[in-house]
Formats: C-alpha cells, sequence, structure tokens
C-alpha cells in the first residue's frame, strides 16, 4: 500500500483536445450552447473532473517522484540507522546529510549551534518555509532483529559505555528530508520562495533547537513564514498521517535528585542514614502528586527513570540519585508539580534525619508544541488531496514532548505531524487483541519503513507545495 498519488501522468487522462483556460473551450468559461448534446455535456464532466485531478497531482508529489528518489533515501535510512550518534555528536550524520542536500544545489551551512545543518534553496518570490528533521539517536541496545540493526557502542558524556540506536525514528525523518529536498530541487515550477532545510541536533536532550537559535538560525538565516516537521510513531499505520490543531504534546522537564545519606555497612544499618530508602520512599510519594494533589483529568505525569546508588551489597551507601521526567500541558500545573516535586524531596530526607537537603536539579525543559490552528486546517486538505481522506486522520495529544516548540516560541507559525510507521497488519492485530505496539524509545522500535517513508515524503512535498504554491 502506498497512497501517494494515482501512479498517472496527466497525460494519461485522455483528453481529445487541448484545454484552454483562456476562452479556448468554451464549456470552461462560459454557458453551454443549447446545441451540446447529452454525450458533449458527459465529457465535458469528465474532462472537469481530469482537470481536478491534474490540479492535485501538481501539488502532492506523484509515485513517479517519490519511486525516483526512493532508492537513494532507503539507502540513506540503512546507513543512519547502522551508525547512529548521541545528541550532540552527530558529527558524521550531519556530514552525511549535508552532503548529500549540497549535491542538490542548496546552500548548506555547517556546525550551526554544534553539528547543526541549514540548507537553502531560493526559487523567487515567495514565503520563507523551514522543514526540520533531528539528527540524533538514542543510549538504548537495539533488539529489533533487522539485518541492518545497529550494533554501535560508544561513551556518553558521563564516560560510561553505552550502545546507541535509532530508537525516536530520526533515521527515517532525515531520510525522508533528503528525498523531499530532492524532489522540490528537481521541480522548481512547482513552488516558489525560500526553502530552508534544518538539520537539528541533540532534540533527545531537548538542547538542539534552543542552541541553533542561539547561532543565529532566524538572524543568519531567513526568518521562516512556517515551520514544520513530522514524527514517525506506531500509534498510526504505515501509510497514515495523523494531524493534531492546538496542543500537539506536553511540557516536559527533566530534574536530577541527589538524595545524601551517611554510608556503612550492610549488616549495621543502625549507624547509617540509608539514602537508598529515602530514595524508595521519596519514589512513591512523588507517585501521589498526580493521584492526589493534581485536579483529576489534568495532565500530569511524574515519572522516575532511573535509581543510581551504591557498589555493593553489603555497603550502604553515602548518597543515591533519581532521574526524573515531568510532563504537563498546563503553566499552572507545571507549576504545582514541580512545587510538590522539591517539597517531598526536602520532606522525606528532613523525616529520615539526613545530613543535609537533597540537590535538586532541573537540567532540561521544553515546552508543548502547538500548531497553529488555521495553518493546521490549511495543510490537512492539501494532505487529503496528496495522500486520500481516509489516510489522514484527526490525533488527540499525546505525552511525549520535544523542542519544536522553541522555533514556535519565536513568532513562527508551526505545523508539527505524525506519520504513521507501524506495519498494517501488526497494527490491525493489536488493535483487535487490545495491546500495544513497541513504542519510541523502545529497543524493538522499528518503523514499516515501506510503505512509512514512502507516506513520509509524499507528504512533506504536499505540505511544501502548498504553503509555496
Amino acid at each position: 500500500m502506498r497512497p501517494v498519488g494515482s501512479g498517472r501522468s496527466p497525460r494519461s487522462l485522455g483528453q481529445p483536445r487541448r484545454l484552454s483556460l483562456n476562452g479556448g473551450s468554451s464549456w470552461f468559461t462560459g454557458a453551454l450552447s443549447d446545441r451540446y448534446d447529452l454525450g458533449t455535456m458527459i465529457w465535458k464532466q469528465f474532462l472537469l473532473g481530469a482537470l481536478l485531478c491534474v490540479v492535485a497531482w501538481a501539488q502532492g508529489a506523484n509515485d513517479k517522484e517519490v519511486d525516483a528518489v526512493y532508492p537513494e533515501a532507503y539507502a540513506l535510512y540503512v546507513d543512519i540507522h547502522q551508525n547512529p550518534e548521541l545528541s550532540a555528536h552527530e558529527t558524521q550524520t550531519a556530514a552525511k546529510l549535508a552532503a548529500r542536500l549540497r549535491s542538490l544545489g542548496y546552500e548548506v551551512t555547517e556546525h550551526v549551534g554544534g553539528t547543526g545543518i541549514v540548507a537553502i534553496l531560493k526559487n523567487g518570490a515567495g514565503p520563507t518555509v523551514m522543514l526540520r528533521t533531528e539528527l540524533d539517536a538514542l543510549p538504548v541496545e537495539e533488539k529489533t532483529g533487522l539485518p541492518y540493526a545497529s550494533k554501535v557502542h560508544t561513551k556518553d558524556d558521563f564516560g560510561h559505555d553505552v550502545p546507541v540506536m535509532h530508537a525516536c525514528g530520526h533515521d527515517l525523518h532525515m531520510a525522508s528530508l533528503f528525498a523531499t529536498a530532492s524532489i522540490m530541487a528537481r521541480g522548481k515550477s512547482s513552488w516558489h520562495g525560500t526553502l530552508m532545510l534544518v538539520g537539528q541536533p541533540a532534540e533527545e536532550t531537548a538542547g538542539g533547537a534552543k542552541a541553533m537559535l542561539a547561532d543565529g538560525l532566524f538572524t543568519r538565516f531567513p526568518k521562516p513564514d512556517f515551520a514544520v516537521a513530522m514524527h514517525v510513531d506506531n500509534l498510526l499505520p504505515a501509510g497514515a498521517v495523523g494531524i493534531m490543531p492546538g496542543i500537539y504534546n506536553n511540557n516536559a522537564d527533566s530534574l536530577r535528585i541527589t538524595i545524601y545519606g551517611k554510608g556503612g555497612h550492610g549488616a549495621q544499618p543502625h549507624t547509617t542514614i540509608d539514602p537508598i530508602v529515602i530514595a524508595a520512599r521519596t519514589i512513591l510519594t512523588l507517585q501521589t502528586i498526580p493521584a492526589r494533589e493534581v485536579k483529576p483529568g489534568e495532565m500530569a505525569i511524574v515519572t522516575v527513570g532511573y535509581v543510581h546508588a551504591g557498589t555493593k551489597n553489603n555497603v550502604i551507601p553515602d548518597q543515591a540519585e533519581l532521574g526524573l521526567t515531568v510532563r504537563t500541558n498546563k503553566p499552572e500545573v507545571r507549576q504545582q508539580v514541580l512545587a510538590a516535586i522539591t517539597r517531598i524531596a526536602n520532606a522525606e530526607a528532613e523525616a529520615a534525619g539526613a545530613p543535609k537537603a537533597p540537590l535538586i536539579e532541573h537540567y532540561e525543559a521544553t515546552d508543548l508544541v502547538y500548531n497553529d490552528p488555521a495553518l493546521a486546517a490549511r495543510l490537512k486538505a492539501a494532505l487529503e488531496a496528496a495522500l486520500g481522506k481516509k489516510h489522514v486522520v484527526i490525533e488527540e495529544p499525546i505525552p511525549v514532548s520535544e523542542d519544536f516548540s522553541y522555533y514556535v516560541a519565536q513568532g513562527v507559525p508551526g505545523f508539527y505531524f505524525t506519520l504513521g510507521g507501524a506495519d498494517p497488519e501488526k497494527y490491525a492485530a493489536a488493535k483487535a487483541s487490545g495491546t500495544s505496539l513497541p513504542s519510541n524509545h523502545s529497543p524493538l522500535f522499528a518503523p514499516d519503513v515501506d510503505p512509512a517513508l514512502h507516506t513520509g515524503i509524499a507528504a512533506e512535498v504536499a505540505v511544501l507545495r502548498e504553503l509555496m504554491k
């Protein structure tokens, strides 16, 4: 299944005569003559429908356009998937994408905000539209079993040896952007304006967008009139896209809590103040924030993603460290939850007689992504024309977060949409059984590349051509 167009060229529509939009066809410019018989009327209706098909075909990418660039896009996908790089270390990934965009005729600037790239293609007067992809991968060990699965291990920023995997689909995003860039460069007659392609580092650590803006993304380069991005997941089948007018996802806050105790022998706990026990009580009490403090129905998630403490089973350590992610979608709830975390952490430490208050570090944050409703409505129509109405779905906001919001905060209308990545048969089976397919960040996450990549390319081209028509 590849719902990316009819696969027919305009010439295959079979016009018996040349159509003219300036008076050459009397049925098109004025009233029908009374001498027109029924056959002529039917033929006129067929031609009008064919003309509308030509218009829709010209706006989106047809099968031939996508098929022409697909092999190279797929090869890039496999290469990047096999060779992932962690956030802010995407040197080879950025170089590969930059070289390919430069070969298409784009003016490419590298090392923007670290490893970020900006590619510009000017095509006369018109709007400036930014299409963004992420470059980074995650410290996850791949378990998909794919023939091109990542086997990469590297050192993280703390010196730990970690596996690396494109567990969030950024490899597919890059391949789609490259293919879209190729189609746009080859088909300049279908659009006008300035196309601005952005390869952003460090999305997973919520620092890349901020770093690129600080390095002059919207001052050294044209400030876009619109900003667009997409994200693949398993919440929709491959071949479909999802749209969310208004709020797309949630605010995200990353916290690190260091709990201090008094270490000693595991067989003499009475001589110690055990930070692991304090950490355990803190973890459980934190879960009462969304359950008992936040008004029912409001979005609030407090997750403790890691606990680091101790080195040996019979040694009580001096300290324990918790890593938290917090998700909300209202500023007042965000403030309430963060304040409650601080209160609970301090209270549990004091109750245990800790030698000092815990250290609470708020080291990453990003606001929710907001889709301009008018822009979403406009692009919904373009996507329906390109993919078919049944392949464009209106979704509910999702609890994940990402830093595309930094661009929107600069006053740029944004459109962030979902690309279905699930194998259609597995998706249907999971839905029927009430189970879930592997989510983003899972070691088992593997989008169904064909048709997902085909659809991603067609969708991005349709959006860009609509905005730059």
